[in-house]
């Protein structure tokens, strides 16, 4: 049974993406764990010796926390009645990324699921802090969900690489699950603006449609365009319904010079972004 994290803060945007997961995972046996965190409004010694357990003077933030928490609940049974679903109220006297990287450990999470917190005129995904400092660190897939975006059946699923990773059975385990579970295609697009592609990329290639053989995909090619309006070309062009991107790690320097390029897509994509944490060594 797969665990799930749903992070809320009660917000429409949350709400959404509690529907969106619950609709996307209707057909899979799931432990859904509904989070959310809190910090007083105000300093106070009791919660720094120790959160409200130690405290002595009532908090009503606890009180709301809980409230939430049970009408999120009461949201998923009424709206979205399902048998394969039970859940669970995850209440916690922490910062967001801190309690999911706890929760994630508690539960052996698979996949945590977030709204984004807005979206700009163009109605672009607006990736707040928290759902930054999450992508960056979490160490499983986060499935971001847009502000308003409505449920609509994967068919196609739209995988960008450079061939530089040495892929990982374990960090596509998700990935390939999904495809097979929602009968999905997984078009895999290289974007590069030569010609031809080296001896290191075309091995790792050969790896990834080794690891892709039981599911149907195919691999596309973008050679006149950069990142990242390659991807959202290629996403206006064809009917894509979910976008998933290895998180690289890039180097120190990178980091100073270049935006990840997760990040770059998180600003600009309408539909679901699924982030995958990548651990395998880049090679150049």
């Amino acid at each position: 049974m797969k665990q799930i994290l749903i992070p809320t803060d009660f917000s429409k945007n949350a709400r959404n993406a509690v529907a969106y997961g619950l609709n996307f995972l209707k057909n899979q046996q799931c432990n859904i764990h509904f989070l959310h965190t809190y910090t007083p409004a105000f300093h106070r010694m009791d919660y720094v010796m120790g959160g409200p357990t130690f405290s002595a003077i009532p908090d009503p933030t606890v009180e709301l926390s809980l409230i939430g928490l049970e009408k999120t609940v009461n949201y998923a049974k009424e709206k979205f009645s399902n048998h394969k679903h039970k859940y669970n109220m995850l209440s916690s006297f922490n910062t967001l990324t801190d309690e999911i990287r706890t929760a994630c450990e508690k539960w052996d999470i698979s996949l945590v699921i977030m709204g984004t917190q807005g979206a700009t005129g163009a109605k672009e995904i607006f990736l707040g802090t928290n759902t930054v400092h999450t992508l960056r660190k979490a160490q499983v897939p986060v499935l971001v969900i847009p502000e308003n975006c409505t449920y609509s059946k994967v068919k196609t699923i739209l995988f960008p690489t450079d061939y530089l990773s040495d892929y990982k059975m374990e960090e596509l385990e998700f990935l390939i699950d999904q495809v097979k579970v929602q009968n999905a295609e997984i078009v895999v697009l290289h974007i590069n603006e030569k010609a031809h592609i080296s001896e290191i990329q075309k091995k790792n290639k050969q790896l990834l449609a080794e690891k892709l053989k039981d599911t149907k995909h195919k691999f596309a090619w973008d050679n006149e365009n950069l990142m990242p309006d390659a991807i959202h070309q290629f996403i206006q062009k064809n009917d894509i319904d979910l976008l998933v991107m290895m998180n690289r790690k890039h180097n120190f320097f990178e980091r100073l010079l270049i935006k990840p390029n997760v990040d770059t897509m998180g600003f600009h994509t309408t539909i679901p972004f699924l982030v995958i944490p990548d651990t395998a060594p880049v090679t150049t």
